[in-house]
């Protein structure tokens, strides 16, 4: 099996589409991410899959404390831009939440501390205790086949 042929089948995995957000300081930083789930509901667990090569990594071991915006189907742009696929400099305007920088708009907002934390091949798992949710109600961007996609859009193909 080659890399591409591995990429081909986890992008048959339908997936939600968040924000992974932190701040050290007065640094914020923040990236897309589709490597998230829950994993205990006591303690109240979720994990969090980052590269090794991102930023991301120096600014999550730095403040022991991460953000996760699960983004709306209206979110596409923000996803983009926390991406690195728009490279057009925009100024974010964050909602701060728990003292925390979250996605206006999401539909659900999760601060967290960082539990545990793994390394597994060219990823770091983070493994965060949930410290404070907020939720609002909407439809989710989903993430399938590579592509954006709107739960519309999943009709019939998942």
């Amino acid at each position: 099996m080659n890399d591409q042929t591995f990429r081909t089948a986890m992008g048959k995995f339908a997936t939600g589409v968040t924000v992974v957000t932190t701040k050290h300081g007065e640094d914020i930083h923040g990236m897309t991410a589709n490597a998230f789930m829950s994993v205990s509901l006591n303690p109240k667990l979720v994990l969090i899959s980052i590269d090794e090569k991102a930023t991301m990594i120096n600014f999550i071991n730095k403040s022991n404390k991460f953000a996760v915006s699960i983004l709306s189907e209206d979110q596409k742009d923000v996803s983009a831009y926390f991406a690195g696929q728009d490279k057009e400099a925009r100024d974010v305007e964050f909602n701060w939440f728990n003292d925390m920088p979250t996605i206006k708009d999401s539909l659900a907002n999760l601060t967290c501390e960082v539990y545990d934390s793994v390394t597994a091949g060219d990823h770091t798992l983070y493994i965060g205790e949930v410290t404070d949710i907020s939720v609002t109600e909407g439809e989710p961007l989903a993430f399938y086949e590579g592509k954006y996609r709107q739960m519309s859009d999943l009709n019939g193909v998942v």
